[in-house]
């Protein structure tokens, strides 16, 4: 029987964006037992549902990707929301997982909790070197508190933990409604829709100077899956692509692919986030043989394909 074949496992935000691709890998590898729990049925805010998903599900493995997320617009509109729901779901799964003495709990972090003047790239080591970048600070702060919680709850309880660190993920399936997507799914909704009602420009926040690091999905998956088998240490592990790439340059580049031939305009009012994002990624390869697989481009590529298949659907758009 394979590694998953034998274990209960939870995936938090298994029905969302990156737990679709979590919960596919998982079913590949055999795993039986596999419980994608619901908002409906379990509010993560909430102890008692909390502690009763855990009396349900009872187990071994529990994935938490559940987080209440959005672009630099939805963090500035939100951040008492971001702050509270990001660490009150984690802490209260974490201390469940204490409780029960579950083998292994995996939490998904993020990037924005870096310092904002991180050395580039990005070293683990320096996650703590600094204040987050202001617009996303109180989500990246949460969510850099349940690192806190594992590291300590290792060292009292022997609880084992592990926390994962991606950059900015897009792919398939993603969120594009524009109030609360990321850039990628933002910018190529925004290019499309210019394109399909002949406008002869768009308009992007920022200046264009700052540079990100984007992970492809299903490459993101797969680390977390490797992570869950292979992996049982302290120390946060970095998730990335090695690709770094200015706003200004995925702009052009996205307009290229969706066909947009107008003007961009920056609205330098609005603000830039971080000024750099780019992982040093050599630890992920080192403690469980995973690096990114799929090139920036063709990740583009195939996620402006599934959302021209689906546009209609999620966004009530159709093409004409």
């Amino acid at each position: 029987m394979t590694f998953w074949g034998s274990k209960r496992v939870v995936v938090t935000g298994g029905n969302g964006f990156l737990g679709s691709f979590v919960a596919e890998k998982l079913r590949q590898r055999d795993c039986q037992q596999l419980f994608l729990p619901r908002s409906a049925n379990y509010d993560l805010r909430a102890e008692s549902d909390v502690a009763r998903l855990f009396r349900d599900a009872r187990p071994d493995i529990f994935i938490h990707l559940a987080a209440v997320v959005g672009g630099i617009g939805a963090n500035r509109e939100h951040p008492g929301r971001f702050f509270y729901e990001n660490a009150i779901m984690g802490i209260q799964a974490i201390e469940q997982a204490r409780r029960c003495g579950i083998e292994k709990f995996v939490c998904v972090g993020t990037v924005c909790s870096y310092p904002k003047f991180t050395p580039v790239p990005f070293r683990e080591e320096a996650l703590w070197d600094g204040y987050p970048e202001e617009t996303n600070a109180p989500y990246g702060l949460a969510k850099k508190m349940l690192l806190a919680q594992l590291q300590s709850y290792r060292q009292e309880y022997g609880t084992s933990g592990i926390y994962l660190l991606p950059v900015n993920l897009y792919g398939p399936r993603d969120n594009f409604d524009l109030n609360s997507s990321h850039v990628i799914p933002a910018l190529i909704r925004k290019c499309f829709e210019a394109r399909q009602s002949g406008s002869p420009r768009i308009i992007v926040w920022g200046t264009g100077t700052p540079t990100r690091e984007f992970l492809y999905a299903e490459d993101a998956a797969e680390a977390i899956i490797l992570a869950a088998e292979r992996y049982n240490g302290p120390d946060p592990v970095n998730l990335g692509s090695g690709n770094e790439i200015s706003i200004r340059e995925l702009v052009d580049l996205v307009a290229e692919l969706v066909g947009f031939k107008g003007k961009v305009e920056w609205d330098t009012s609005m603000p830039d986030g971080q000024p750099r994002r780019c992982l040093d990624t050599s630890r992920a390869l080192r403690e469980f043989g995973w690096q990114a697989q799929v090139p920036f481009r063709v990740g583009l590529e195939r996620t402006i394909a599934w959302f021209l298949e689906n546009i209609e659907q999620k966004t009530g758009l159709g093409i004409t």
